[in-house]
C-alpha cells in the first residue's frame, strides 16, 4: 500500500514544480527556471502487461528553447527492483519523448539516501552500456530550514524540508518556524502546504506533533486532524498526542503515568511533556522536573 509520505514525497513537484531547480541551484547544479511546466502521464507501459508507473512525471521547458523531463520517485527504503525500473524509466522516457530525462529520488533517511545516489551500471563489468545516475534529495542533501523568513520565501521548500527530516530529533523547531511560515501565507496555500505536510509525515511520530500545533489556530488551519482536536478539546488532543508519540517509538508507559498525562490540563506542560516525547528514552525523562503551572497573582 503507497503511504501518505510517499505521495508528498513526489507530490509537492506537482505542487511547485520550480522548486526542483531552485533546490538543486542551491546545491551547485544550475538547471534554468522553466518557463513552462508540462504534466505528463505518469504510465509507462508498453503493450506487453508489465505496468510500469513512475510516481510523477513533468515536462520543462526553458526560455532557450531547450527541455528536459523530471521522473521523480519517492522511495522509503532500498530495493532490489528499483534500479532496473529506473533504468526502464530513463531509457523510455528518452526514446517516446525525445528529451533527456532527469532521475529526481527523494527519501526520508540517510541510509535509503546513500543507497539512491549510487550509479546503476546495466550491462557487463567490462562496459556498461547503460549508466543511470539518480539526483536524490534526502536528509543529507535538503537544508534544514529553521529560519521562518526562509521558510515564507519559499514555502514549498520549507515543507520538503520538515517532511524530509522528519526523523530529525530537532523536528520540533522545524515544525514550528513552519506553523509560524505558513501564517504569513493567504488562507488557501496555508491549508494546501499544512495537509501535505500532515500527511508527508506519515505515521511519524512527529505528525502528533505538527497536529498539535495546527490545531492552535483553528480559524487558519483547517486540517481535518485539527477540527477532531476541536472537538476533543484542546488539552484532550495534546494529552493523547504524547501517549501516541510515546507509543509509536516504543517506550513504555504505566497506567500512573498515563493516569497523569491525560488528567493534565495546563497547556505549558502538556506542550514541555510533547516536546520531550519526541527523544525521550523513558517515561520519566518525560515526566520528570515537572513545571508547575504558574499561581494567578494576588
Amino acid at each position: 500500500m503507497v503511504s501518505s509520505s510517499h505521495e508528498v514525497m513526489h507530490r509537492i513537484f506537482q505542487e511547485d514544480p520550480g522548486m526542483f531547480p531552485r533546490a538543486f541551484r542551491k546545491l551547485g547544479i544550475g538547471f534554468p527556471d522553466p518557463v513552462a511546466v508540462s504534466f505528463l502521464p505518469t504510465d509507462l507501459t508498453e503493450v506487453r502487461p508489465l505496468e510500469r508507473r513512475v510516481d510523477t512525471l513533468l515536462r520543462f521547458d526553458s526560455a532557450d528553447g531547450s527541455g528536459y523531463l523530471l521522473a521523480v520517485e519517492s522511495q522509503t527504503a532500498p530495493s532490489k527492483a528499483k534500479p532496473s525500473a529506473w533504468a526502464y524509466y530513463a531509457a523510455h522516457l528518452y526514446a517516446k519523448y525525445g528529451l533527456p530525462p532527469v532521475l529526481l529520488v527523494t527519501c526520508q533517511d540517510r541510509a535509503t539516501e546513500r543507497w539512491a545516489a549510487r550509479p546503476i551500471d546495466i550491462g557487463p563489468p567490462q562496459w556498461a552500456t547503460l549508466t543511470v545516475r539518480p539526483l536524490v534529495l534526502g536528509p543529507g542533501s535538503v537544508p534544514m530550514i529553521t529560519d521562518p523568513e526562509a521558510a515564507s520565501a519559499d514555502l514549498p521548500l520549507a515543507v520538503l524540508s520538515a517532511v524530509t527530516h522528519g526523523k530529525d530529533p530537532r523536528i520540533g523547531a522545524i515544525l514550528k518556524m513552519l506553523g509560524a511560515a505558513l501564517k504569513t501565507a493567504d488562507r488557501d496555500t496555508a491549508m494546501v502546504f499544512s495537509e501535505l505536510t500532515e500527511l508527508g509525515l506519515g505515521a511519524l511520530p512527529a505528525a502528533d506533533l505538527w497536529r498539535n500545533l495546527v490545531s492552535v489556530d483553528l480559524s487558519f488551519f483547517r486540517s481535518q486532524t485539527a477540527q477532531n482536536l476541536r472537538a476533543e478539546g484542546r488539552a484532550e488532543g495534546e494529552a493523547r498526542a504524547i501517549l501516541r508519540v510515546l507509543d509509536r517509538r516504543g517506550v513504555p508507559v504505566p497506567e500512573e503515568a498515563r493516569a497523569t498525562i491525560t488528567a493534565c490540563t495546563d497547556p505549558g506542560i502538556l506542550d514541555t511533556w510533547l516536546d520531550r516525547a519526541l527523544t525521550a528514552a523513558t517515561i520519566d525523562d518525560v515526566l520528570a522536573e515537572r513545571v508547575e503551572p504558574e499561581s494567578p497573582s494576588a
